[in-house]
C-alpha cells in the first residue's frame, strides 16, 4: 500500500485513502477522509449514485454504512455519509463500509482540514527578448489515468509572463503535469515554444473517452510538443504531409519585432491574390484599404505606414512596432496523450486552421489593432452527444468566425462527430470595419457570431437524455443543428432602440436547474457589448432560449454568478457586478425579483456549507484566499495560498473529489511548491451521492479550467430547499 506524503515540516496533513499498489483495493473507492475538529474526529466518504434508491425528507435513501475505528464497529450511519466520533485517538485508524460490503482502506486521524499535494515546480527561463519568468501552478484537473479507482490530478503551470490574447510580448512555454495523490509526478507534456501560454490557448481535457477505466488527456499542440517521463523526452509525431513540407519538431515560430514587420511585407505583397481581393469584395490595393492616394508605395513603405501612421491613428494602444511573441503561422495539432504515462496516442490537424493571422477574423478591422487575437481565441468540453459516450468538443473563435467541432475517441483514432462553421463575416474593408454583430456566410450557423463566451457547458437541456452545447448566447444540439440563437431588442437608451439583435458575448454563463417552480434548465448569462447589448445581464430557458428576465446596462457587464446564499428565498439567486455597479444588475430570486442592497462575490462559488447552500471563493493577486458566506460571513481563510488568473480571482479547481457531496478547495501555495485541498468539516444530515456521478456535473469539472473558470453545476436543483423526490437517481 502506497503511504500519503508530508511534504511540509510545520504542517500536519490530512489523512487521506492511500493508493493502491500492487492489489486492487479491498472495496470501492469511498474518499474516506478524516480529520481531527475540537468535537473530535470528522469522517465524510462517498455514496455513488447506484447506491440510491428512494428519497426522504433530509436527502436520499439505499445504502447505509458501517463506522469502523481501530477494527471495530463504532457506529451505523443511515442519514448522511458523515461520523463525528468524539472517542477517538490521535492514532485511530478508520474504515466505512456499506452493509454487507467490503470496508475501505485504513484511514488515519489528522488534526487539519486541509492537505498539500506536493509539485515539481518547473525551473525558470527567460525570453528571446531577454526578459527572466518563473512558474506558478495554475488550473487543475481530475480524473482516474491509471484505472486503480483513484482519482490523479493533472496540474497546469503558467509562467510569470503568461499573457492575455491580445497582450503583445513572449511568454515561456506550458507546461502540464499529471501527479498521484502523494505527489509522485507521472509524467510531463511540454507544450513547447509554439504555444502561447494565456487562458485563452491551453484548454487541456482530461477524460476517459473511450470507455476503458483510464482518462486520456487532450489539448491543442504544435511542433516541440513533447512528453517528459522518468528522464526521458518524446516529440508528438508530426504528420506526414507537414514533415514532407520540412515542418520539424525543432521549429520556433514565434515572432519578432523585426519578423513582424516582414510577416507584413509579406502580405501586403500577395494583396493582390488575396481570395477577397480578387472577388471585389475588398479594395483592389493596400493604399486603396489604408486610404492612401496616390497609390504605388512599395510594400516596405506600405508596412511601415502601417505600423507607425495607420495603426496609432485609428487608437493609441496600437503600438505595432514592438509587436512580438505570437505564433501566427506553422502547424496546429491536436493530441490525444496517454493519461498514465503521457504517451501520444494521436496527433491530427486541429480544426480549424488559423487560416491568416488574424485579418480574415477581423483582427484588423475595429479600431484597437489586434493580429492573433480572435483568431486564437479557444474552448473546450466534454459532453455526452448521444447520451451513452463521452465526446470532446473543441471550439475556435466566437466574436465573429465561430466554430465548433466534435469526437469520440474510440481507442484509437479520433471520429468527428460533426463540425459547426459560421463562416467569415463579410467586411467591405478589414483594415476599417466593424465585424461584430453580423452574420457569418453560413446560411445556419452564421447566427452564431458574437454569440460565444469565454466558456461552454454541456447540458441536456431539451431532456432527450442527450447534452447540447451551451455556446453561451446560442446553443448547438446534440446533432450538431443551431438549436437556437438568442436575440433581444434593445431598449430606450441604447445605440439603436427597437431593433432586435443578438443577446451577444459575455464573460460569465451558468447552467442548472435555477427554478425549481419551473421546467428544465435555466442559463444566467452576463454580456459586455453596452449600449449595443439588450440585457447586461439575463435569465433564459435552456430550451429555447428565450429570456426570461434581464437588465439592460448600457456597459460592459463584466461578472456575473448564481447561487443560493439566502436560503429563506425560494430558488437560486443571481447577480451581476460591473465597474461602477448598479442596483439594476444586483442580487435576483430566481423569478427575476431585484433584492435590494450589496452582492456576493462574483469570482466563484462553492458548495461548503451542510445545509445545502452556495458559498463565495474571494481573493485575487496577493489577497489570501476566502470562503465566504453571504449571511455568516468568512467560513474558511485559506492562509499560505493565493487563487490564479489575476483579478478573476480562481481557484486551480472547486469540485467534488473526496468525502461527501461538498465541494473541495483546491489552491496552490505561495510559492507553488503544493497544491493545498481543503474540504468542509462541519457534520451535514444530508445525504446525497457524490456530484461526480451527476454526469452534467462531471463533464462541467471537466471544462472547468477552460478560458475563464466558470463553476461546475449538477443537472438538477441543488439548494437548501431541494426537493429530494426531484433528485434523479438513475
Amino acid at each position: 500500500m502506497r503511504s500519503i506524503l508530508a511534504v511540509a515540516t510545520t504542517l500536519t496533513v490530512l489523512a487521506v485513502p492511500a493508493a493502491a499498489a500492487a492489489k486492487a483495493p479491498p472495496g470501492p473507492d469511498r474518499g474516506l477522509v478524516v480529520a481531527g475538529t475540537s468535537e473530535g474526529a470528522f469522517l465524510s466518504w462517498r455514496l455513488f449514485k447506484r447506491e440510491a434508491t428512494g428519497h426522504s425528507a433530509t436527502g436520499l435513501t439505499g445504502t447505509n454504512f458501517h463506522v469502523f475505528r481501530d477494527g471495530r464497529r463504532i457506529a451505523t450511519v443511515t442519514d448522511s455519509t458523515n461520523y463525528l466520533d468524539p472517542g477517538g485517538s490521535a492514532t485511530s485508524r478508520y474504515q466505512v463500509a456499506a452493509i454487507g460490503g467490503k470496508r475501505s482502506e485504513p484511514t488515519a486521524t489528522s488534526a487539519t482540514n486541509h492537505f498539500d499535494l506536493p509539485l515539481r515546480k518547473p525551473a525558470d527561463g527567460v525570453t528571446p527578448a531577454g526578459e527572466a519568468y518563473t512558474y506558478a501552478a495554475n488550473d487543475m484537473s481530475v480524473a482516474d489515468v491509471d484505472g486503480d479507482g483513484q482519482n490523479e490530478y493533472v496540474v497546469k503551470w503558467d509562467p510569470s509572463n503568461s499573457k492575455d490574447v491580445s497582450q503583445i510580448g513572449y511568454t515561456g512555454p506550458v507546461y502540464v503535469d499529471t501527479y498521484e495523490l502523494d505527489g509522485t509526478l507521472r509524467h510531463r507534456i511540454d507544450l513547447g515554444v509554439n504555444i502561447r501560454a494565456g487562458a485563452h490557448y491551453t484548454q487541456f481535457l482530461v477524460y476517459d473517452f473511450d470507455g476503458d477505466g483510464r482518462a486520456e488527456i487532450m489539448m491543442k499542440t504544435a511542433p516541440g510538443t513533447r512528453t517528459v517521463r522518468n528522464g526521458q523526452s518524446r516529440f508528438i509525431t508530426l504528420p506526414r504531409a507537414d514533415t514532407a513540407r520540412g515542418y520539424r519538431n525543432t521549429d520556433d515560430y514565434r515572432l519578432s519585432a523585426a519578423g513582424y514587420h516582414e510577416h507584413l511585407v509579406a502580405m501586403f505583397r500577395g494583396w493582390a491574390t488575396h481570395p477577397e481581393v480578387v472577388a471585389g469584395r475588398w479594395p483592389a490595393t493596400v493604399d486603396a484599404a489604408l486610404g492612401l492616394t496616390p497609390a504605388g508605395r512599395s510594400a516596405e513603405e506600405l508596412a511601415d505606414y502601417f505600423i507607425d501612421v495607420y495603426a496609432p491613428a485609428r487608437s493609441a494602444r496600437n503600438v505595432l512596432r514592438t509587436f512580438q511573441g505570437f505564433i501566427v503561422d506553422g502547424p496546429e495539432y491536436l493530441t490525444v496523450f496517454e493519461g498514465a504515462t503521457g504517451r501520444e496516442l494521436e496527433t491530427v490537424p486541429y480544426k480549424p486552421g488559423r487560416h491568416d493571422d488574424g485579418l480574415m477574423w477581423g483582427d484588423y478591422a475595429m479600431p484597437r489593432i489586434e493580429p492573433a487575437n480572435r483568431v486564437d481565441r479557444f474552448l473546450a468540453g466534454v459532453a455526452y452527444l448521444d447520451g451513452r459516450h463521452p465526446s470532446a468538443v473543441f471550439a475556435r473563435g466566437y466574436y465573429t468566425r465561430s466554430t465548433l467541432v466534435a469526437y469520440r475517441w474510440n481507442g484509437r483514432h479520433l471520429v468527428e462527430n460533426w463540425y459547426v462553421d459560421s463562416g467569415w463575416v463579410p467586411m467591405a474593408n478589414p483594415f476599417n470595419d466593424s465585424p461584430h454583430g453580423r452574420d457569418g456566410t453560413d446560411p445556419v450557423f452564421g447566427k452564431l457570431t458574437t454569440q460565444g463566451f469565454h466558456s461552454l457547458s454541456a447540458a441536456d437541456v431539451d431532456g432527450d437524455g442527450r447534452q447540447e452545447i451551451v455556446y453561451g448566447a446560442a446553443t448547438i444540439d446534440d446533432d450538431g443543428r443551431l438549436l437556437y440563437s438568442s436575440t433581444g431588442v434593445l431598449p430606450e437608451g441604447s445605440a439603436a432602440p427597437g431593433q432586435r439583435v443578438r443577446l451577444g458575448h459575455g464573460d460569465a454563463m451558468h447552467v442548472t436547474d435555477i427554478d425549481p417552480d419551473r421546467p428544465g434548465l435555466e442559463i444566467f448569462t452576463v454580456h459586455e457589448n453596452g449600449t449595443s447589448a439588450p440585457y447586461g445581464m439575463a435569465m433564459r430557458d435552456a430550451q429555447t432560449g428565450e429570456v426570461l428576465f434581464g437588465s439592460y446596462s448600457g456597459r460592459d457587464t463584466g461578472r456575473g454568478m448564481i447561487g443560493d446564499v439566502l436560503p429563506d428565498v425560494p430558488g437560486i439567486e443571481s447577480w451581476a457586478s460591473m465597474p461602477g455597479g448598479s442596483e439594476a444588475l444586483g442580487l435576483h430570486t430566481a423569478q427575476g425579483q431585484v433584492l435590494p442592497g450589496a452582492i456576493p462575490g462574483t469570482n466563484q462559488s462553492i458548495r461548503w456549507s451542510p445545509d445545502l447552500t452556495t458559498q463565495i471563493v474571494n481573493g485575487a493577486g496577493d489577497v489570501t484566499p476566502t470562503i465566504d458566506d453571504w449571511q455568516r460571513g468568512t467560513v474558511l481563510t485559506a492562509e499560505g495560498t493565493r487563487t490564479n488568473n489575476g483579478t478573476k480571482g480562481n481557484p486551480s479547481l472547486v469540485a467534488d473529489i473526496l468525502g461527501d457531496w461538498r465541494e473541495e478547495l483546491l489552491v496552490r501555495t505561495t510559492d507553488s511548491t503544493a497544491v493545498r485541498i481543503y474540504l468542509s468539516t462541519a457534520p451535514t444530515s444530508h445525504k446525497l451521492y457524490t456530484l461526480m456521478d451527476d454526469r452534467q456535473y462531471r463533464v462541467e469539472v471537466a471544462r472547468q479550467q477552460t478560458t475563464y473558470n466558470q463553476p461546475s453545476y449538477p443537472s438538477f436543483y441543488l439548494a437548501a430547499d431541494t426537493g429530494w423526490s426531484r433528485v434523479p437517481l438513475r
